[in-house]
C-alpha cells in the first residue's frame, strides 16, 4: 500500500487520491511489490512531498524516476542515501556547484534532504521502480506528479522551476508570471558538457532573491 499523502499536501492532493487513475496505480504496485523488488521502499514514496510540504515549494527540481539499484533512492530527485556511492549525475552537479561557488565544497556523500529542507520539491517524474529497469513504472505515475506540478504553478508568490533535460523541459514547456524556469541539458555523464557552465545555481538563487525569498545554501555537510 502506498503511505498516506502527506498533511502538508493533503488540500492540493487528497481529491486525487480518491480518483479512479489513483485507485488504479495503488493495485499495479502491490502486484508489482509481489513481483519485484521495488525502489524506493513503500514508506519513502512521497518523501519529497513529506519534507517540502506545498506552503513550503519555492523551487521545483524534477528529476526523472528513482535511481534503480539497491538502497540508493529514497524518494527524493538526484539524492541517495548516506554511504551510498555518489552517482555520475550527482558528481557532475557537485562539479558545477564548485564551479560557480568558489567555497563549495564537494561533499562525502549524495543525501540533499538539507535542500528539499530549504523549500526545494526534489520531485521525480515517476515515485516508483523495478530493481534495475530504469523508467519500467512509465505510463503510471505521470497523471499523479502531473498534479503535483499544476498545483505548484497555481501558486501565487514565485517559484523556480528548475529543468534539465528533455524529458522535464518537454513536461513543462512555460509557466506563468510571477514563476520562473532555469533549464539546461541534463547533467548525466550523456550530456554533461552542455550542462557544465550553465550556472543553474547562481540562477536560481538570483530568482529567488528577485522575488525577496531566501536563497539556497547549496553546500551539503559531510556525514
Amino acid at each position: 500500500m502506498l503511505p498516506p499523502i502527506p498533511a502538508g499536501w493533503s488540500a492540493q492532493l487528497q481529491a486525487e487520491a480518491q480518483e479512479p487513475y489513483f485507485q488504479d496505480l495503488q493495485r499495479f504496485l502491490e502486484q508489482e511489490h509481489k513481483a519485484f523488488k521495488i525502489y524506493p521502499p513503500e514508506e519513502d514514496t512521497f518523501q519529497a512531498l513529506e519534507l517540502t510540504p506545498f506552503n513550503n515549494v519555492n523551487v521545483l527540481l524534477l528529476g526523472q524516476d528513482p535511481y534503480p539499484g539497491p538502497n540508493q533512492a529514497h524518494g527524493l530527485s538526484f539524492s541517495v542515501r548516506p554511504g551510498v556511492p555518489i552517482p555520475a549525475s550527482l558528481k557532475n552537479i557537485y562539479k558545477e556547484l564548485a564551479d560557480e561557488y568558489k567555497d563549495f565544497r564537494a561533499p562525502n556523500n549524495g543525501f540533499l534532504v538539507p535542500w528539499a529542507r530549504q523549500g526545494i520539491l526534489m520531485l521525480n517524474t515517476l515515485l516508483t521502480v523495478r530493481d534495475h529497469q530504469p523508467n519500467s513504472h512509465k505510463g503510471h505515475w505521470e497523471k499523479f506528479t502531473t498534479a503535483i506540478i499544476e498545483s505548484v504553478k497555481a501558486k501565487p508568490s514565485r517559484v523556480v522551476f528548475v529543468l534539465w533535460g528533455k524529458d522535464a523541459q518537454k513536461l513543462i514547456e512555460k509557466v506563468d508570471p510571477p514563476h520562473k524556469i532555469v533549464k539546461a541539458a541534463h547533467p548525466s555523464p550523456l550530456s554533461a558538457k552542455r550542462f557544465f557552465e550553465t550556472k543553474s545555481f547562481s540562477l536560481i538563487n538570483q530568482a529567488l532573491k528577485e522575488a525577496k525569498k531566501p536563497e539556497i545554501d547549496w553546500q551539503i555537510p559531510d556525514v
